[in-house]
């Protein structure tokens, strides 16, 4: 353990296998790609905003584009309290490239992963098809390629987006009546 609290074998592992998926993202495109994932992600409001798409679009499964919406707030406010009590700061190894700003430097979880696989979890299940959830890993990746969060901050963020997703669409179904499949 270092002065901080950190356990330096598990801080160095990560901070490895960033460096490992800056090494491979050379190709071209790839930092644009993630810049512009990351400006979409921003405190969810490229995902409440598919979500208020869908609610004036789509009448018929309003709800459903609602149920997208909270999920994508409801996971970003969690990762925001989970990140003001966990306190762990974004990569600063010196190896490691960032390549874009944050609202803060606390990393843990991901809020990005956390409200791309709430929104696309509950998109999946409006459109009844799991591609969707293809971007999941998608966000995950762009977030490392930035340099701004270690492989056990997406995958924390991943878990706390599909179970804030999944909260949200029980919380409807107790509301409405509906019988779990």
């Amino acid at each position: 353990m270092n002065k901080s609290g950190n356990n330096c074998c598990v801080h160095n592992c990560e901070a490895d296998i960033l460096v490992a998926v800056q090494n491979m993202a050379g190709y071209p495109g790839v930092i644009p790609t993630a810049r512009a994932l990351s400006h979409f992600g921003e405190h969810a409001l490229g995902w409440m905003g598919l979500g208020l798409v869908g609610v004036l679009v789509d009448k018929r499964r309003r709800a459903d584009w609602v149920r997208l919406f909270l999920a994508a707030f409801f996971s970003h406010a969690a990762s925001v309290v989970i990140k003001r009590i966990v306190r762990r700061k974004r990569p600063h190894d010196e190896r490691i490239v960032v390549g874009v700003g944050t609202p803060s430097d606390l990393s843990f979880p991901s809020s990005h992963a956390t409200s791309t696989t709430a929104a696309l979890w509950t998109l999946a299940k409006i459109t009844k098809n799991p591609l969707p959830l293809l971007g999941v890993p998608v966000m995950m990746i762009s977030r490392m390629v930035l340099g701004v969060h270690y492989p056990t901050d997406v995958l924390a963020g991943a878990v706390v987006g599909a179970a804030t997703a999944e909260a949200v669409a029980r919380i409807r179904k107790a509301k409405t009546g509906e019988r779990s499949n």
